[in-house]
C-alpha cells in the first residue's frame, strides 16, 4: 500500500493543480487603478535591480512600508513583461498554488497528530487533505489576494509563513526522535529563516511566533511535556526577529503619516469597526457572498457595529473559557492572530475590513477542518451517510469555484472594479475614483455623471474637501468642452480652496472661450504650477 506520507504529497500537487487551474481566467485581468500604478505602472523603483535600487529597496521604506522582497519580486517581473499585466497575474496565481499545495502538506501533519482524528492510508484521506487545501485555495476570499497585482505581497508572504509553520511541524517532529536532533536543528533553522522572509514581504507575519506557541498547546501537545520556560526560550529568536520588525514598520507608517492618529478615529470608534471586521470576516468565510473589493468605513459609524462586537466579544469568551475542545479553542486563537495587526485598532486608511485580510487566518480554519472532518466523516453509521457527506463536499467545492470564478471577475479592470463597489455600496469616493478612471481613459461624460453622483452623495466628514469634486468635474466639463460648466465648477472649487493648479485649468477653459484676458490673469495667479489635477487636501 502507498504510504500516507507519499499520498499526502500527490494531494498537495493535485490540489495546487486545481487552483491553478480555476484562477486562470485571472490571466485577463488588468491593471486597476488603485495602488497598481504607484506599485508598477508608475514605479521607478521596480525597473531595474542594480546596486542603487537594491540598497535603497533594503534600507528604505516605499509608499509607507518596508518591503524589499515584494519590490524584488515586482522587478523580476517587470525584466520580464515590462507592463503587461498577464505576467504579473502569472506569478500571483503560481504563488497562491504553491501556498495551496502548502496548506495540504501542513494539514496532513496536524491531521495525523490529532489523537481524535482517525487517519487511514487511502484515497479518502487523500481526498480530505485535497478539500482542506481547496477550501483555502479556491474560496472567494482569496481573489483579492490573487487577482490584484499589488496584493503580490500577500502571497509572496503567505508562502514564506506557511513554508515556516511546515518546517516548524518537521521541527516539532524530530525533537520527539531521540536520532532526530540533527535534523532537528535543521528544520528549525530553516523555519526561522522563512519566517525572515515573510516579514520582508509583509509585515503581517509578526504575529506568527504567538502562533507557534499555540500550535504547541494544540495539537503539538509541547507545553503539557516541556516546562513552559523552555518552549517560550525556543522561540526567542523568532520574538526578537518580530519585535524589532514591529518597531520598524511603526517607525514607518509614523514617518509616512500612514496611520491615522487617535483624535481623528476614537478608540471607542475602533473598537467597533474592529469587531464589525470580525463579524464579516467568519461570515463570509460561511457565506461568501456580496464580497466588495473597498468596504469604507461608514460616517457616522452606525450603532450595528457596536452590536456586533460585543456579540463577536461574547462568542470568543464562550469558545475560550468554555468546556470545548482545545481543537476549536486553538484554532480561534491562530485565526484571531494574523487579523491583529490589520484590524481598526492600527488604522491606515478609510477600509474597514478586506477580503485579503482574511488570507493567513484561513489557514487555521483549513487546519480545523483537517482535525475535524475525518471523525465525522468516520461518525457516519451507514454507507449512505458517507456517499451524502463526500456528496456535499463536492457540492461545496462546485459552489467555491464558482464564487472564486465569478469574483475574479471583479478585478478585469478598474471599471468592473468600482462597479462592483458601487453595487455593494454607493459612496461618493467609489462614483468619485470610477470618474476618474473614466476622464483617464476619454469618457467624459461618464466622468462628469459620476463626479455628479458623488457631489450628491457627500458625507459630513467629506464636506470639507467637496471642492476636489467640483475640480474633477471641472476637467471633465472641460476637456469635453463643455466650457462654461468648466469655469463654474473651477469658480466654485477656487472658492473654497484657491489650489494654483485649478487656476491654471480654469485659464485654460478660458482661453479656450476667448476670453484672454481672465486667462491670463489665472495663469499669473497659477504661477509655475502645470500639473494634473489631484486630490488636494
Amino acid at each position: 500500500m502507498i504510504s500516507n506520507h507519499f499520498r499526502s504529497r500527490h494531494a498537495a500537487l493535485i490540489a495546487g493543480l486545481v487552483c491553478l487551474l480555476i484562477y486562470l481566467p485571472a490571466l485577463r485581468c488588468g491593471f486597476v487603478n488603485v495602488d497598481d500604478p504607484d506599485y508598477v505602472l508608475n514605479n521607478p523603483l521596480i525597473r531595474n535591480l542594480d546596486p542603487g535600487t537594491l540598497l535603497s529597496i533594503f534600507s528604505r521604506s516605499h509608499l509607507g512600508w518596508w518591503m524589499p522582497l515584494t519590490w524584488i519580486s515586482l522587478a523580476m517581473d517587470y525584466r520580464f513583461w515590462g507592463v503587461n499585466p498577464l505576467g504579473y497575474h502569472l506569478t500571483n496565481i503560481v504563488l497562491h498554488s504553491v501556498n495551496t499545495a502548502l496548506v495540504v502538506l501542513i494539514a496532513d501533519r496536524i491531521a495525523r497528530r490529532c489523537s481524535g482524528s482517525p487517519v487511514q492510508p487511502g484515497y479518502r484521506y487523500a481526498g480530505l487533505l485535497i478539500f482542506v487545501g481547496l477550501f483555502f485555495g479556491i474560496h472567494p476570499l482569496r481573489v483579492e489576494s490573487v487577482a490584484w497585482v499589488s496584493e503580490r505581497k500577500d502571497v509572496l508572504n503567505g508562502c514564506f509563513v506557511f513554508s515556516s509553520v511546515l518546517f516548524y511541524l518537521l521541527f516539532a517532529e524530530a525533537r520527539e526522535d531521540s536520532s532526530g536532533r540533527r535534523r532537528a536543528g535543521r528544520f528549525y533553522a530553516l523555519s526561522l529563516f522563512c519566517f525572515v522572509l515573510s516579514l520582508m514581504a509583509k509585515s503581517v507575519s509578526v504575529v506568527l511566533p504567538l502562533m507557534l506557541l499555540t500550535f504547541d498547546w494544540f495539537p503539538l501537545g509541547r507545553a503539557g511535556r516541556a516546562p513552559f520556560r523552555k518552549i517560550l526560550l525556543e522561540k526567542a529568536p523568532f520574538i526578537v526577529v518580530s519585535v524589532a520588525m514591529a518597531l520598524f514598520t511603526l517607525f514607518f507608517a509614523f514617518n509616512s503619516q500612514y496611520l491615522v492618529t487617535y483624535e481623528v478615529f476614537p478608540l471607542v470608534q475602533r473598537a467597533a469597526v474592529s469587531g464589525n471586521a470580525v463579524w464579516e470576516y467568519c461570515r463570509m468565510l460561511l457565506l461568501p457572498v456580496g464580497l466588495s473589493p473597498f468596504n469604507i468605513i461608514p460616517d457616522p459609524v452606525p450603532a450595528a457595529y457596536y452590536l456586533k462586537s460585543v456579540l463577536v466579544l461574547i462568542a470568543i469568551a464562550c469558545v475560550l473559557f468554555a468546556r470545548i475542545s482545545a481543537r476549536f479553542k486553538s484554532s480561534l486563537v491562530c485565526f484571531l492572530l494574523p487579523l491583529l495587526p490589520v484590524l481598526a485598532f492600527f488604522q491606515n486608511g478609510d477600509q474597514s475590513f478586506a477580503d485579503r485580510f482574511t488570507y493567513l487566518p484561513s489557514l487555521s480554519i483549513s487546519l480545523l477542518l483537517a482535525q475535524t472532518l475525518p471523525g465525522v466523516y468516520e461518525s457516519g453509521k451507514t454507507p449512505l451517510a458517507k456517499r451524502m457527506m463526500a456528496f456535499a463536499a463536492v457540492l461545496a467545492m462546485v459552489l467555491l469555484t464558482l464564487g472564486t470564478v465569478r469574483q475574479i471577475g471583479v478585478w478585469q479592470s478598474a471599471e468592473t472594479y468600482w462597479n462592483r463597489v458601487i453595487q455593494i455600496e454607493p459612496l461618493a469616493i467609489s462614483y468619485k475614483e470610477r470618474g476618474r478612471y473614466y476622464h483617464s481613459v476619454g469618457r467624459y461624460d461618464a466622468a462628469v455623471a459620476d463626479f455628479t453622483a458623488a457631489i450628491g452623495k457627500v458625507t459630513a466628514t467629506l464636506k470639507p474637501y467637496e471642492y476636489n469634486l467640483y475640480a474633477f468635474r471641472a476637467e471633465s466639463f472641460r476637456a469635453s468642452g463643455r466650457l462654461g460648466d468648466a469655469v463654474r465648477d473651477f469658480d466654485k472649487a477656487i472658492a473654497f480652496h484657491p489650489h494654483p493648479a485649478y487656476y491654471y485649468h480654469r485659464g485654460l477653459a478660458l482661453q479656450a472661450m476667448g476670453r484672454n484676458a481672465e486667462a491670463d490673469e489665472d495663469f499669473r495667479r497659477a504661477g509655475s504650477v502645470r500639473g494634473p489635477i489631484n486630490w488636494f487636501d
